[in-house]
């Protein structure tokens, strides 16, 4: 089946390129770094490798990485016909023949490097995060040939390449709004939420009848909508980063709560038989047993806990804040038809939350190396 359908895509890659060598590559004006024997060079060096790729299959990492490389070059060709003609919102099917081919080519590549095993630990986690990085700019490379091909108005979808110049024109913005709502609203609130939400999680476990009465009150709070409480926050604690580390208090408590209470009876019961054997106290039981069984639940609110922070703040500054901040920019900018900007700004955002969140599990892996969900098979 491997073999059908590297023979079925190889054949279809080659007839995508030798269709833009037809109907547009040999009326390309070949100019500066694209010379005309560099252009068609990388033109040859596409279709020899799609027919190797056709003729031979793709059965090794090493082959995937040499897919991959070939359709960089691929990729950097058909930026330069989108950006060299103008299609004028209808770009030719030899055209996306074209771009089918290298996706062809990419999705294999991609494709043997997942399949790839190794006992070097640093060499698989390192083709672990490459897996990701690739396909993540597959798609912004989509997305920049659909926006710039079908002409889509900046209002709607700036493209990628947009975007990037208006974040490197605007660090300095972009560097004071990161650091008012995510080193001061996420970090303050974020903090509060988790270190409170796991303080009262073991009085909830000392105090048997806080577990009837408080829990059912923090789901009830913990469903309350955010746009509801950030105007209340607000008119309490001020228009400053103070409201907004409120509101994330209040959205990080209870998961941490519910987490940490449900992964304090996680312990087996032959665990706590022994612990009884030994004479230890609620104490002793507590920091030797229950707290590092409940490890993985406490994590997983984290992880959770440092989404959440960011949507908080974030939203937060939507009903009041000084002249600064992501929520406030993106409020702001939205209003003024700077789209472009607004994407930069969930650039940073999606950057920091996923940053946030990958600390959080590395925490989780050291401490946690013992449960089962980390053990490999080898």
């Amino acid at each position: 089946m491997t073999r059908r359908y590297d023979k079925f895509c190889g054949f279809a890659a080659v007839m995508g390129i030798t269709a833009i060598f037809v109907d547009v590559a040999s009326d390309h004006p070949a100019t500066g770094i694209f010379s005309i024997a560099i252009y068609w060079g990388s033109l040859a060096l596409l279709i020899a490798t799609a027919l190797w790729y056709a003729w031979s299959g793709v059965q090794s990492t090493s082959g995937g990485i040499n897919l991959l490389a070939v359709s960089a070059i691929g990729v950097s060709v058909a930026l330069n016909l989108l950006y060299s003609y103008d299609f004028a919102g209808q770009a030719p099917l030899s055209f996306w023949l074209y771009i089918f081919a290298i996706w062809a080519l990419v999705w294999r590549g991609i494709d043997r490097l997942a399949w790839f095993k190794t006992f070097d630990v640093g060499l698989q986690r390192t083709i672990n995060i490459v897996i990701p990085v690739l396909f993540g700019l597959w798609l912004i490379f989509l997305w920049e040939v659909i926006v710039a091909a079908f002409e889509v108005p900046h209002v709607l979808l700036p493209p990628p390449s947009s975007i990037a110049v208006r974040f490197a024109n605007s660090l300095d913005i972009l560097r004071a709004d990161f650091y008012q709502t995510f080193m001061k609203a996420v970090l303050a609130g974020y903090v509060l939420g988790c270190g409170s939400g796991f303080v009262v999680a073991i009085l909830v476990d000392r105090v048997p009848f806080l577990q009837r009465g408080l829990l059912p009150l923090g789901n009830l709070v913990s469903a309350l909508p955010i746009v509801g409480v950030a105007p209340i926050m607000v008119m309490w604690f001020g228009f400053d980063w103070q409201s907004k580390a409120a509101v994330v208090v209040v959205m990080t408590f209870f998961p941490m709560l519910v987490n940490t209470v449900t992964g304090l009876s996680e312990a087996g019961a032959l665990e706590k038989d022994l612990m009884r054997s030994y004479g230890a106290n609620y104490w002793q039981n507590l920091l030797k047993l229950r707290l590092p069984a409940s490890l993985p639940f406490v994590f997983n609110a984290l992880k959770i806990n440092s989404t959440l922070a960011m949507i908080g703040a974030i939203v937060a500054e939507f009903f009041g804040t000084p002249i600064v901040g992501m929520g406030f920019r993106i409020s702001t900018e939205v209003g003024r038809m700077n789209v472009d900007m607004v994407w930069a700004e969930i650039v940073v955002a999606a950057v920091a939350g996923s940053a946030f969140y990958g600390v959080m599990a590395l925490l989780e892996r050291k401490f946690t190396f013992w449960h089962a969900s980390y053990r490999q098979t080898r």
